[in-house]
């Protein structure tokens, strides 16, 4: 999933963010989310891959709910909705867990345009670290942005991502190759030694 948050007229920042909140995405979002992609579905092109008619629907959107949450289930992934206000506005995933000495994910995103540029996309992404440092245990997030969606590099920048280099020609969407900004975010509790947080530490 490319991480997305576009553009929105200056000054649309408002007080949105404060009712965002996240939870584990359920097979039964899928009639929600089918209807949020269908009406997203223009604005999200440039950004998704290729996406067939059937993603779109409700029963589309049911079976890759159920490959998202076997995958949450046996801890590959952690899978999730944003919702404002009780509502969906979007999407967030922390993509390929890998546990052992790298402890690491990265995580992906996406939030609907009429929230857009409304701090929601910041808010979830830190509400997504405090889970990935806290209850996961992770050490390092990362993330990808096409060099070109200055919005998800500044929502990374709030919240404390490095860039760490470019990755030429690392995604194909909207007809092409694009490289992409490559971002960093350690745990608040590394300390150079450390494989786990001090909550999580074995005995």
């Amino acid at each position: 999933m490319t991480l997305t948050e576009l553009s929105a007229p200056a000054g649309a920042v408002d007080a949105t963010a404060a009712a965002v909140r996240l939870r584990p995405l359920r097979v039964d979002d899928a009639e929600e989310l089918a209807a949020l992609y269908q009406a997203n579905r223009e604005y999200l092109r440039p950004w998704e891959p290729l996406r067939d008619d059937g993603y779109f629907t409700v029963a589309g959107q049911r079976d890759n709910a159920r490959d998202l949450v076997r995958a949450h289930a046996a801890g590959e992934m952690w899978a999730g909705v944003i919702l404002v206000d009780g509502g969906i506005a979007g999407r967030i995933t922390l993509n390929n867990i890998l546990r052992g000495p790298l402890q690491s994910c990265f995580v992906g995103y996406w939030v609907a345009r009429e929230r857009a540029g409304r701090g929601v996309a910041t808010e979830a992404v830190r509400q997504v670290l405090e889970l990935a440092f806290g209850d996961l245990g992770l050490h390092r997030v990362e993330a990808f942005t096409r060099v070109d969606n200055d919005a998800s590099r500044r929502v990374l920048a709030r919240n404390g991502f490095a860039q760490v280099g470019i990755a030429r020609r690392h995604i194909h969407v909207d007809g092409r190759w694009h490289d992409e900004r490559l971002f960093e975010r350690l745990a608040p509790w590394d300390d150079g030694y450390a494989l786990h947080p001090p909550s999580h530490a074995p005995g």
